[in-house]
């Protein structure tokens, strides 16, 4: 369960942004992270490691990305679009990249097929929110 959406909801103060799109975001940031760390340690455990080496790290690059937006994009008191707006492009690009790499895998490697659906579903939140935020 997402906290997400009940932590916006508390806040006394109101955004122009809707709390439903900012908390899929939020959600959609953490699952992407969190997919791509786990991808990570599961292409280091195949046996054709040095295959994985850019899949390796477009999803370490992708997943710091997601970490550093997420935390942003959760401050949402004195919230500021102008250092927002770049690292939801940044991890839209970063998602979009590392999904492309993964997919490359999925045939061969499950774990690589869950990872291009977080990034997928995070590349697509994060498009929905720069265009809520125009």
């Amino acid at each position: 369960m997402s906290y997400a959406k009940q932590m916006l909801d508390s806040y006394s103060r109101t955004f122009n942004v809707d709390n439903g799109v900012v908390a899929a975001t939020i959600d959609a940031l953490n699952d992407c992270a969190q997919a791509c760390t786990a991808d990570v340690d599961a292409d280091l455990g195949e046996k054709d490691v040095l295959e994985m080496v850019k899949c390796i790290r477009l999803c370490m690059e992708c997943a710091d990305i997601c970490a550093a937006t997420v935390t942003v994009t959760s401050r949402l008191a004195e919230y500021d679009s102008e250092i927002a707006r770049p690292l939801l492009e940044a991890c839209l690009v970063a998602c979009k990249v590392c999904g492309d790499e993964c997919e490359r895998h999925a045939q061969m490697h499950e774990h690589c097929g869950v990872c291009e659906e977080a990034c997928r579903r995070c590349e697509r939140a994060c498009r929905e929110l720069l265009e809520a935020m125009k």
